[in-house]
């Protein structure tokens, strides 16, 4: 019968249960997260895999897939991992399989893949149904003792089979072959290190247990302790060795990854870079479409072209504009703007005893690895134990059974139970009697009973042997010490898998005005400057400025000539200074853009002037009402938007005069026609502030000032193009002390007020 449509019994409840929206949905994501958390996102610091990874490796081994047998199709594999133990979609099964053959992805590989398993440029691997896989070494390290009792089992998703909550992990694997993953609320991503290296931090963390971080790592690379990461795809750290420190004792932190290069003499004096190793998980086709789209730019004015000439191995060739660029400096401004250096973050949060995610430093995974290794030993020794145990009981029946053979012979033709007859005979178990009831004919030979004591003292001496080791924690952290050694020697230093791959160099210094120079094409501007602040970059350099357009109601305000290099500094009725990069402003098409919109400058401040940055140079800043001061050049550069306030001043009063110091004194006119004459020195250095009195006025401020050499004397053009020049003596009556009124100008001084 099929579901009833009629409601249920009308018995005044309407079958509603009220839940608390806000606790449901806490208890359900609370649930997500740790599902998460455990069973997909974070490695298990004692075998370094996820759940995926290590029901792939418990497959391989069922379906026996050994390095010394055949290889299986990869569909069979993932079709048994998904069958058995993973419920999840077979590309995620195929994906995981795939990465752990990867040579450029996973430093010690767990899957010997035979097929198309993608390559360092993106492409993907071939389907499931054409690519076969088989174990490796590694892969059966991690295994080994697996079948003796030396981990827990758990049922499977369906509950009809079990597989192993952690494996044995003979193998250092969380650290050598690193993880990444993003959970809820947490990540983890562990770089990939040495095994080598791993091994003898290990071994002398046995020794001594109270080492510290900074004991564990390298003071060269003759100690063959832990020098950092060494990542399948080589490369070079270029991080100084407190901050690699600082990162292994906190488990926090990040390395600074380049790729390997050097310079290859093409004759006649031309060269080109030629690229060897590239960082960790950078896609190499994906870098080069990178370069090109840069080149287009012209964003690497050093480069003139790049080329992929990789086979099995990596070489990417890049070709300089000509013969003198420096090297140094073409593959600086390259590695800032592309791939060919990155940032690999470490942060070793794993599973901690497999249940709690935690941050560990490197002391701590190197312990809790070395701690399941003590805990596999012991529970192998215990299995190993009770096996000798059952075949000694076997074993001294038989030799019973030897001693008395033409009775035994007798009660099994003539007795009905014979069993029982043999056990009240001689004392003998179950077990022991049922085994001498399954004994063969042919092993009723003379040998046999010799080989069968043989067997028994061979097998006593063992189990003394094991007992001895349950017993002593000394002898367990001895074998201990005897297996990370045979580890070290299978993938130690001298071997093809276990050289170590990434070295580590200080980065060369080179100063950052010439690496932004190399990320610049140096091309000549006129940078224009319009009386409404709009900014424009003229291509080349213009004499003529009568043929510019403006929009209406505005005009020119200045102009004048730049590089694409340079930067252009902007200073403000505000006393503040704007830094903008010449290559940054629109070009000459229209009449260009608000400086409001390049920097952020407030509404009710103009631009005094701008000017071409000279660091060389020192400024000599005044207000209106005749304050001012010396400040040098390169303290005024603004990096940020905001600008850089260096002139402090409060209306009604505005910044108005911005000029290079030039000789070794100063004339200054006010408005009243007043002209004052001093030495520069009187007018203090400083990095900001208001300054100090310049010329006193009564109303009125600052109409023009002019420094100059009192050698040379004091110059000015009137209306009429005409030149005076006045000497020391001349100057006398004007010259005076800083903040005092002066006097009327000059004769033939212009009636602007102003020095022409």
């Amino acid at each position: 019968m099929g579901k009833s449509l009629i409601p249920p019994g009308s018995d005044g409840g309407d079958h509603v249960e009220p839940v608390d929206l806000k606790k449901a949905l806490e208890e359900r994501y609370l649930a997500y997260a740790l599902s998460t958390i455990m069973h997909r996102a974070l490695p298990d610091v004692r075998d370094g895999l996820k759940p995926v990874h290590r029901r792939i490796m418990h497959a391989m081994r069922l379906l026996r897939l050994n390095p010394d047998q055949g290889f299986a199709k990869c569909a069979r594999i993932v079709g048994e991992v998904m069958g058995k133990f993973h419920p999840h979609g077979d590309q995620s099964i195929y994906d995981a399989l795939v990465r752990l053959a990867q040579d450029f992805a996973v430093r010690y590989p767990l899957v010997d893949g035979q097929g198309n398993f993608g390559n360092i440029d993106g492409d993907n691997a071939a389907a499931m149904r054409y690519t076969e896989a088989r174990m490796t070494e590694v892969a059966t390290e991690l295994l080994s003792g697996i079948t003796e009792d030396a981990v827990d089992f758990r049922p499977t998703y369906n509950e009809e089979d079990e597989e192993p909550v952690v494996l044995p992990g003979a193998f250092p694997n969380i650290l050598a072959n690193g993880s990444s993953g993003i959970a809820v609320g947490m990540a983890t991503s562990i770089p990939p290190h040495n095994a080598a290296e791993l091994c003898t931090a290990a071994l002398h963390l046995i020794e001594n247990p109270s080492a510290s971080v900074e004991a564990l790592m390298s003071k060269g690379p003759e100690d063959g302790l832990v020098q950092g990461p060494d990542f399948p795809t080589g490369g070079i750290v270029v991080d100084d060795h407190a901050s690699i420190m600082e990162a292994y004792e906190t488990g926090r932190g990040g390395f600074r990854v380049r790729s390997r290069w050097h310079q290859e003499d093409q004759g006649r004096g031309t060269w080109n870079i030629v690229v060897t190793e590239i960082p960790y998980q950078v896609q190499k086709a994906r870098l080069i479409e990178k370069m090109a789209e840069l080149l287009m730019a012209r964003r690497l004015p050093l480069l003139e072209d790049v080329r992929d000439e990789s086979a099995e191995d990596i070489r990417l060739v890049l070709v300089p504009k000509s013969r003198t660029v420096d090297p140094g400096l073409l593959m600086e401004s390259l590695f800032k703007l592309t791939e060919l250096e990155t940032r690999f973050p470490l942060n070793m949060n794993v599973l901690s005893r497999g249940k709690v995610p935690n941050v560990l430093s490197l002391k701590d995974v190197l312990k809790e690895w070395l701690e399941h290794r003590k805990d596999v030993l012991v529970r192998r020794s215990k299995h190993r134990l009770a096996e000798i145990e059952r075949r000694l009981e076997v074993l001294g029946g038989y030799l019973i059974a030897y001693l008395n053979i033409d009775e035994v012979i007798r009660i099994i033709r003539e007795e009905d139970e014979p069993k029982q007859v043999m056990m009240a005979k001689w004392a003998l178990t179950d077990v022991q009697a049922e085994a001498v009831l399954n004994l063969r004919l042919r092993q009723l030979r003379k040998l046999e009973e010799i080989e069968i004591r043989k067997e028994f003292d061979a097998l006593s001496e063992e189990k003394k042997q094991i007992e001895a080791l349950l017993g002593s924690d000394a002898k367990q952290w001895h074998l201990i010490k005897w297996q990370v050694k045979q580890i070290r020697d299978k993938f130690g230093a001298d071997t093809e898998l276990g050289k170590r791959r990434t070295t580590f160099a200080d980065a060369p210094e080179h100063d950052v005005a010439d690496i932004h120079h190399a990320m610049i094409e140096k091309e000549p501007v006129t940078v224009v400057v319009s009386e409404k602040g709009w900014l424009r970059a003229m291509k080349g350099h213009m004499s003529d400025f009568s043929t510019l357009a403006f929009k209406e109601g505005d005009s020119l305000k200045l102009a004048f000539p730049a590089q694409t290099t340079d930067k252009i500094l902007v200073f403000t009725t505000g006393g503040k200074f704007y830094t903008i990069g010449a290559d940054r402003l629109p070009g000459g098409r229209g009449h260009g853009e608000p400086i409001r919109i390049i920097v952020d400058m407030d509404n009710d401040q103009d631009i005094v002037t701008a000017f071409v940055h000279n660091a060389a140079r020192r400024l000599l800043l005044v207000s209106h009402q005749g304050n001012g001061f010396v400040v040098p050049e390169a303290e005024v550069v603004a990096n940020t938007r905001k600008g850089k306030q260096v002139m402090n001043v409060k209306a009604p009063d505005e910044a108005t005069r911005c000029v290079a110091v030039a000789g070794d004194h100063l004339a200054i006119v006010g408005e009243n026609r007043k002209m004052l004459v001093f030495p520069l020195a009187e007018i203090p250095e400083m990095g900001r502030g208001k300054g100090v009195r310049l010329q006193k006025y009564k109303d009125g401020g600052v109409l023009d000032l002019k420094t100059f050499a009192m050698e040379s004397g004091l110059s000015w053009q009137d209306s009429a193009e005409r030149v005076f020049t006045r000497g020391r003596d001349e100057l006398a009556e004007w010259t005076g002390a800083r903040a005092s009124a002066g006097r009327m100008v000059p004769k033939g001084f212009p009636r602007s007020g102003k020095f022409g």
